[in-house]
């Protein structure tokens, strides 16, 4: 065999090989699964899996609240009062169980009351109604305490008309206008009129129309989702009336029974505030007539408190006032006078920070609490 046909045979044979192991690695690289790269910080001669995302967690469930009933608010009134004010009722009857009651022991006792905020002319005439009864009936230590509750409940007026009118007339719910400076609790106390309200079985929407305190409608909104009530609100700086306009509208498409509006509290001149609240009240009676005008003062302001009252007085029609505050260093006396200055009652006091302290004011629950009687 020449060299020339043994050369062409094994080229032959190196071609067919050839051929054949690339067919084999063709096949073979074809049934290989693909490459996955593995991240940088996973370990050597590891093989990460791609795991589905984990489901995001439940927000929180926002439980409602039952509030208070007003007989359970009426007994935390008496116990906080009692603790608060009893020291005006105590000194009133030391002065009074005395053998002898001579000028220097009424004026005493005068001093004693106007200490405790209850204002120069109210002073005067209960001094009076006590001098003449001891004259006619000849109070002593064991008669000193009946006689007193009796003229302090005079002195309160039990004949002032303290319900709220918070009923529907001709088919649009009851609206209710909250007043009052800015730290005298009033968005507070809108919250929990709103609980008074939800407690008596009554449907309420909120207004935060307090737009220029950049906290008020949080905070509003806070309460009105612990008793499962709809609020209102607005663009912080917007127009108050817009919202209260649109609050009342949102009441009357619901068909609720009441809409509790807070306004806002600025006091910086009294022409301001006047327009402001005006406007709000003109707006609102577009739509439904306003039923109450509420006026929130803080107890603790004491006759300072009185400057407040009259400038609202001129503002806007009160028809009652919220006292909050009435269990810290308030003196007992302020009911009085302020309802003096304004001819309208006390319709609710505050008696502390939870959210069930805000009761319906009952003269003689309130004066048995300062004389701390059963």
């Amino acid at each position: 065999m020449s060299d020339v046909l043994i050369f062409v045979i094994v080229a032959a044979a190196i071609l067919v090989i050839g051929a054949v192991t690339g067919l084999v690695a063709f096949i073979n690289g074809r049934r290989q699964p693909p490459r996955r790269d593995l991240p940088s910080s996973a370990p050597s001669g590891t093989i990460t899996e791609e795991r589905p995302p984990e489901a995001p967690e439940p927000g929180p469930v926002t439980t409602l609240e039952r509030p208070e009933g007003t007989a359970g608010r009426l007994v935390r009134l008496r116990q906080r009062l009692s603790r608060s004010q009893g020291g005006l009722g105590r000194g009133l009857l030391m002065l009074l169980s005395r053998d002898r009651l001579d000028e220097d022991t009424w004026e005493e006792i005068e001093d004693t009351l106007i200490t405790a905020d209850v204002g120069v002319a109210p002073t005067q005439e209960l001094v009076e109604r006590l001098r003449t009864r001891m004259r006619v009936e000849g109070i002593d230590a064991t008669t000193a305490p009946t006689v007193l509750r009796e003229e302090l409940i005079t002195l309160v007026d039990p004949t002032m008309d303290r319900t709220l009118a918070t009923d529907p007339t001709d088919g649009k719910p009851a609206v209710v206008l909250v007043v009052g400076v800015n730290g005298s609790g009033k968005t507070t106390s809108v919250g929990k009129i709103a609980r008074v309200l939800v407690a008596d079985e009554k449907s309420v929407v909120l207004g935060a129309a307090d737009t220029f305190r950049a906290a008020a409608t949080e905070q509003l909104s806070t309460w009105a989702e612990r008793v499962g009530v709809d609020v209102v609100t607005g663009p912080e700086g917007s127009d108050p009336a817009s919202v209260a306009f649109e609050s009342v509208r949102a009441g009357v498409e619901r068909g609720v029974d009441v809409v509790v509006i807070d306004t806002a509290g600025r006091l910086q001149n009294k022409a301001g505030l006047m327009d402001e609240l005006g406007k709000v009240k003109r707006v609102v009676e577009k739509q439904a007539r306003v039923s109450e005008v509420l006026l929130v003062l803080d107890a603790t302001t004491g006759q300072n408190g009185l400057v407040q009252a009259r400038v609202f007085r001129d503002v806007v029609d009160v028809t009652g006032i919220v006292l909050t505050k009435l269990d810290g260093s308030a003196k007992g006396g302020i009911v009085v006078a302020v309802q003096r200055e304004l001819g309208v009652p006390v319709k609710l006091v505050g008696v502390g920070e939870g959210a069930d302290d805000l009761a319906p004011f009952d003269p003689e629950t309130f004066v048995d609490a300062l004389l701390d009687q059963s």
